[in-house]
């Protein structure tokens, strides 16, 4: 445990964007709807899973572009792209249009290692022989190189376009993109190699049990390391699992509870071969929350929060997480909401200033 004072300063949200089979677009609509809502209550940060094989957002650069044109203020997240499946020059032609587009409010946040479900996706993704393929940190750091807007061949390389000659680069250039890269950390290697290598680290309700059972010592052990090894000006961002009911009906605070319920056996033990530890979901009251957050070791260390929002829910249970969290708990913990003048008179976002907050 810490005595330090807890301060959060960025509050945002992770949605997992789902849908039904039949109907892809009814439940796009609603997520993109729910990102509106979510910055019309003082969001700071809206993040989405990118998810393969699932009734989920299979493409965060597609769907986040569409999300610039519904909002103006809020950052615009990626949580995370596994970089395994992706081309680095591709993807970061992708992501840099949709920065352009957001007027500089992407956050883009990677994993790498092999990915899930390789063995249906590879053959379909790859040519020849995937089984060599890399799946390293390289790739992560190849992906990044091309985000820097350097120039590509010699000096005297230069292209014949419709606007004359130029020089060969990555286009369009997202300045200030390369330092809006996260990396998921999940273990003392992947929280050590963020550090040394210049990300923003994603750190959430999931992690590795390396020599102990214990989430939050793992976790912390995991921070220190990703500070110590070059990530102190960096931003961190804690997520855990929020859902409060304090608005809710009395049917809806039942479902909330046995959602809680069903997954607390996982949060007692090292689960699996990467014996993956899991903390528990904070459902309940506000104060019964807050009670769980002011005990939370690793909160007092980090300035930025991000409720993950449950798979299994509706739009209308969203929103009303989202709203009972940014009310009554949010500001328990520090937080004071936005200005309204962060934006100009047009409606439109202004550059953020978000650089290198612990």
């Amino acid at each position: 445990m810490t005595d330090r004072k807890i301060s959060i300063r960025h509050i945002g949200f992770l949605s997992p964007g789902n849908y039904r089979d039949d109907d892809p677009l009814d439940g796009l609509e609603k997520t993109l709807a729910l990102l509106e809502y979510g910055e019309g209550l003082g969001f700071e940060g809206a993040w989405v899973r990118q998810r393969h094989l699932e009734p989920g957002i299979s493409s965060a650069a597609a769907f986040l572009a569409a999300a610039t044109q519904r909002t103006s203020r809020i950052e615009l997240g990626t949580a995370v792209i596994p970089i395994g499946y992706e081309n680095p020059f591709r993807l970061a032609e992708d992501l840099a249009t949709v920065d352009v587009l957001s007027r500089g409010r992407l956050n883009v946040g990677l994993s790498a290692g092999r990915p899930a479900h390789l063995d249906l996706i590879a053959p379909l993704a790859f040519d020849g022989d995937w089984s060599g393929y890399d799946f390293s940190h390289a790739r992560v750091l190849r992906f990044a190189e091309n985000l820097r807007g350097n120039f590509l061949g010699g000096d005297d390389n230069v292209l014949t376009t419709p606007f004359g000659p130029k020089r060969p680069r990555l286009q369009p250039y997202a300045k200030g993109l390369i330092e809006r890269l996260w990396y998921g950390g999940g273990s003392l290697r992947s929280a050590q190699w963020a550090g040394a290598n210049g990300f923003n680290l994603l750190i959430g309700n999931v992690t590795t049990g390396e020599e102990t059972d214990d989430f939050f010592v793992a976790q912390a052990r995991q921070l220190a390391s990703y500070r110590s090894s070059g990530g102190t000006e960096k931003r961190v961002a804690l997520g855990r699992v929020i859902v409060p009911f304090d608005s809710a009906d009395a049917l809806t605070r039942l479902r909330y509870r046995e959602y809680a319920a069903g997954r607390h056996a996982r949060t007692l033990s090292p689960q699996g071969e990467h014996r993956t530890l899991y903390a528990r979901d904070l459902v309940g009251t506000s104060e019964e929350i807050l009670e769980r957050l002011f005990a939370d070791p690793l909160l007092p260390a980090v300035s930025e929060l991000r409720l993950e929002l449950p798979y299994e829910f509706e739009e209308e249970n969203y929103r009303q997480i989202l709203e009972d969290a940014v009310t009554r708990i949010a500001p328990e913990l520090g937080w004071v909401a936005p200005d309204a003048s962060d934006s100009d008179e047009g409606g439109t976002a202004l550059p953020l200033t978000c650089d290198k907050r612990r």
